[in-house]
């Protein structure tokens, strides 16, 4: 009777070679996961970049030969206005622009973001006038 049963197609609770099912079931999704994870991660990091440690301040400008420069050493020879290239961050020139009895607290990029030339400031024509295409 019980042979009977189970050809009748009557489910009795028996799976035959359930532990291997499991075990392709747990490989397909590692499988499936790691680059699935890969991906994301991916997208994580476009969004919330790794920032360095630390809390501290600006960075301080460079002059020519890569010293900082303080806002005292700066104000004994610059003027109202004046303008004049520093090194930032890794090196790259910007702006220092003095006002009054102080700097602006903003530096202006020098690098020509169509032709990648350093810009530098025309006096004459109180105006930044790319070398390498002309624009102003």
């Amino acid at each position: 009777s019980v042979a009977l049963r189970s050809a009748s197609g009557e489910y009795t609770g028996f799976v035959p070679d359930m532990q291997r099912r499991t075990l392709m079931n747990l490989l397909v999704v590692a499988i499936t996961a790691v680059p699935a994870l890969v991906v994301l991660g991916g997208y994580a990091f476009y969004f919330y970049p790794p920032l360095p440690g630390g809390g501290a301040g600006g960075v301080p400008a460079g002059d020519v030969d890569g010293n900082p420069i303080t806002l005292a050493t700066w104000m004994k020879t610059h003027r109202e206005g004046d303008r004049e290239l520093v090194q930032g961050l890794k090196g790259e020139p910007f702006y220092l622009i003095t006002k009054g009895d102080t700097i602006k607290d903003f530096a202006i990029g020098a690098v020509c973001t169509h032709l990648g030339c350093v810009v530098p400031w025309n006096k004459a024509v109180n105006r930044y006038c790319c070398p390498c295409h002309g624009s102003q």
